[in-house]
């Protein structure tokens, strides 16, 4: 087995269960609720290839709403990573308590979700070596105004709780929040995610050249 390149951080992935109807919507009706589905499990696929490619540090697959998914035990017998449940009320509330977590076990951690095709394995490598550089913070804004992924050295509750989620604000007052806070964010370059069909038809469309 190789040797990890950053054995003391932790890669967090937040995952939903591939379930008709309740995942990828906006990809609704231009696919059916089980083509958004199979997408949306597509997208997930292709994150733990991208995690896996690289020996970089654990990985953690944090599901929702639970666990008992037979899409995560897939996942869990495919790649040496553990299965955990996210908590809280809203999307912020989830990703601080899963920093707040796994940064009880380790110095380092990132976070990302399952639908950004253009990450890659060295954009991860990358973040790490930021935090491991003395960065508080790095982040990989989106084309939409949000962001892609978020890596923390300590918990700052202060970059979640009361965030406008979904809005193009995400990253402007992440960032700004990060400046009141006196934290040393490292910002990585800009990234597309799926969120409606025409992301989805640009990512079938370069499917080929992401996969290498």
């Amino acid at each position: 087995m190789n040797t990890l390149l950053f054995p003391d951080s932790v890669l967090l992935i937040f995952c939903k269960a591939p379930i008709a109807g309740q995942v990828k919507t906006r990809l609704m009706p231009a696919l059916s609720a089980e083509q958004a589905a199979a997408a949306h499990r597509q997208l997930a696929e292709m994150t733990l290839r991208r995690a896996f490619k690289l020996p970089l540090c654990a990985v953690k697959l944090c599901c929702a709403p639970d666990a008992c998914d037979p899409f995560f035990h897939q996942c869990a017998s495919e790649y040496p990573l553990t299965l955990t449940v996210q908590r809280g009320r809203d999307l912020g509330e989830r990703m601080h308590n899963a920093f707040s977590d796994a940064l009880s076990d380790y110095r380092h951690a990132l976070l990302i979700g399952c639908d950004c095709p253009s990450l890659t394995a060295e954009d991860l490598r990358q973040a790490l070596q930021s935090l491991i550089d003395g960065h508080d913070a790095v982040i990989a804004p989106a084309e939409d105004g949000g962001y892609v992924l978020i890596g923390l050295s300590r918990p700052q509750p202060i970059l979640f709780d009361g965030m406008p989620w979904g809005s193009e604000r995400v990253m402007v007052d992440t960032c700004s929040r990060a400046e009141q806070g006196g934290l040393n964010l490292s910002v990585l370059p800009e990234q597309w995610d799926v969120d409606g069909i025409s992301e989805w038809r640009r990512y079938i469309k370069q499917i080929d050249v992401l996969m290498e």
